[in-house]
């Protein structure tokens, strides 16, 4: 049965941040995961996390600067240095909320850039990414998004980050294959959850449109869900989607997973 994590970016945001953890356990969630944490003092957000008793199972490396427009910072030539230190500064925080596994957001492209440039120094902000968690015992993961909600994402297929996986050639590089942006780009859900099952470390859903729970759109989540079942992903679905109300209101679609 898949095991399903609260994006706490995205759930309970009717309360602070650092409530949500304990919000989580209450509605029977076993682990959240969120976008970033870097804003919180680490000891302060490790207690907390201690004190929901919740496993932290993702979170992303630092972006750059979201509010400016910035997705990821791994595919500019010209942001090596800050890249860099921003994988240390997730690893940091990963040890202490005892997080194995990281998420890689490759960004906007600059205009100025040729495509050729970004993609070589994406690939080599993932190898120096990927060897320096291997040593931390963290997994490193890169996410595909699509382009109607992010427009101009370097990566934006499946097949686009598999292609990247492959040039890293890393076995501490994995994709983290999103529902919701997988249906907008290319659907074919099960066919590629089954032939890549091997490359997918992480798994998160929400329905098409809007980006709301399982049961609000097109996607036939029963069988996405038992086809997982199927195929044996062992790993945990991240419930990364925007509550159509009240955030407890939205589990219905869960009841039978429980």
């Amino acid at each position: 049965m898949p095991r399903f994590a609260a994006n706490l970016s995205f759930l309970f945001t009717e309360r602070p941040f650092l409530e949500r953890f304990a919000a989580a356990g209450a509605a029977g969630f076993a682990a959240v995961e969120f976008h970033f944490p870097y804003e919180f003092d680490r000891a302060a957000l490790a207690e907390v996390v201690l004190t929901s008793g919740l496993e932290v199972v993702l979170f992303n490396l630092p972006a750059g600067d979201w509010a400016a427009g910035d997705r990821g910072i791994a595919c500019q030539p010209q942001r090596i240095a800050e890249f860099q230190d921003g994988v240390g500064q997730a690893i940091d925080y990963a040890r202490l909320l005892g997080c194995v596994r990281l998420n890689c957001l490759a960004g906007i492209a600059p205009g100025d850039i040729a495509h050729d440039k970004a993609r070589e120094t994406l690939i080599e902000n993932l190898r120096f990414a990927a060897a320096v968690t291997r040593r931390a015992g963290i997994e490193l993961v890169l996410e595909p998004l699509n382009t109607r909600d992010t427009p101009g994402f370097f990566v934006t297929t499946s097949h686009a980050g598999l292609e990247l996986i492959k040039a890293v050639g890393s076995d501490n590089l994995r994709l983290q294959y999103d529902v919701y942006h997988a249906q907008v780009m290319e659907g074919d859900l099960a066919r590629t959850l089954e032939e890549h099952l091997p490359q997918i470390a992480h798994i998160q859903l929400a329905d098409n449109p809007g980006r709301h729970e399982p049961g609000s759109g097109e996607i036939n989540f029963d069988f996405v869900l038992r086809h997982l079942d199927r195929i044996a992903y062992a790993g945990w679905v991240g419930c990364e989607y925007k509550p159509s109300g009240r955030t407890e209101d939205s589990f219905g679609w869960l009841e039978p997973w429980r």
